[in-house]
């Protein structure tokens, strides 16, 4: 049975440049019509491109990935792909950076016990970074809340009705509803902002 290769590359987000990847499966021989590229996040694998490689592969073709991180960052998806990848699919699976990841190699026993102990590892370590990331993103966001910065859209200004229409509320002259007509406000939006202004009052 003919061996195809193919190649897959992964990239965060839109603007995060794929070109490394692209070179080092260049240099190998793989051909661009075999390249697969998803530009999104490695959480899970609901990745338009990585489903189209999925049914393309056939038992016996062979996949390169740059590092494992490229496959994908959720440590159990990773580990369950790569048996879905390797025993149901019957394909083999070279990792460039990492030379002990190369199913084509080792076939025995030991060599897939070596092989299933460095894929663990590595597996673990690309979640981990991502917990770490999420982690410091979020104490970043909490120490510029703590300097007083402020994140999403500046709130909309009130209407010039506002003032009158919320006092005219207040002493009971109009409803809650005809209020946020008079500011063309939903009723929510209006109540919230009027409470808003009592507290701070």
């Amino acid at each position: 049975m003919e061996q195809n290769a193919y190649g897959y590359i992964r990239v965060s987000s839109s603007d995060q440049n794929e070109d490394r990847q692209v070179i080092a499966l260049r240099e190998i021989g793989i051909p661009e019509t075999a390249i697969y590229m998803d530009k999104q996040s490695g959480k899970d694998f609901a990745r338009p491109q990585y489903r189209q490689m999925l049914k393309k592969l056939r038992r016996e073709d062979l996949l390169y990935i740059k590092s494992i991180d490229r496959l994908g960052r959720n440590y159990a998806e990773i580990l369950e792909q790569w048996h879905i990848l390797t025993r149901e699919k019957g394909i083999d699976i070279v990792v460039l950076d990492m030379p002990l990841l190369d199913t084509r190699r080792g076939k025995d026993l030991m060599g897939a016990f070596l092989s299933d102990i460095v894929l663990q590892i590595l597996s673990f370590a690309a979640e981990n970074e991502r917990s770490n990331i999420r982690q410091r993103q979020a104490e970043g966001i909490a120490a510029a809340k703590a300097r007083g910065a402020r994140f999403g859209r500046p709130p909309k200004p009130v209407p010039e009705a506002f003032d009158q229409a919320c006092a005219d509320w207040r002493e009971k002259k109009i409803t809650l509803q005809q209020a946020a007509a008079l500011c063309a406000m939903p009723v929510t939006t209006f109540y919230e902002k009027a409470a808003r202004i009592k507290v701070s009052r």
